[in-house]
């Protein structure tokens, strides 16, 4: 897949993130996902929120917040932040 947005996780401010998201990316780039199913295969707690595909990171302290375009092979990554901060709801 290809994978935009790489600057949130460039400028995310939580160091202890860091290595969780790098080996996402590495393992979104090196894959071809065609539905949540194959993304399920992969990561088995990954959810659908409409439109957004969210990840648990680092055993669920982190949640990441993409749009994914199966067709397209396209990831863009919208947001990073604590499961605290997802469970607000903000984000929405």
């Amino acid at each position: 897949m290809r994978v935009i947005g790489k600057v949130v996780l460039h400028e995310y401010p939580n160091g202890d993130a860091r290595r969780a998201l790098w080996a996402w990316l590495a393992v979104a780039e090196a894959e071809t996902w065609r539905s949540i199913v194959d993304v399920r295969r992969v990561y088995p707690h990954a959810d659908y929120v409409k439109p957004h595909t969210v990840f648990n990171i680092k055993g669920n302290r982190y949640r990441l917040i993409t749009i994914i375009n199966y067709k397209g092979e396209l990831i863009n990554i919208e947001q990073c932040m604590t499961h605290a901060e997802y469970d607000r709801g903000d984000w929405k």
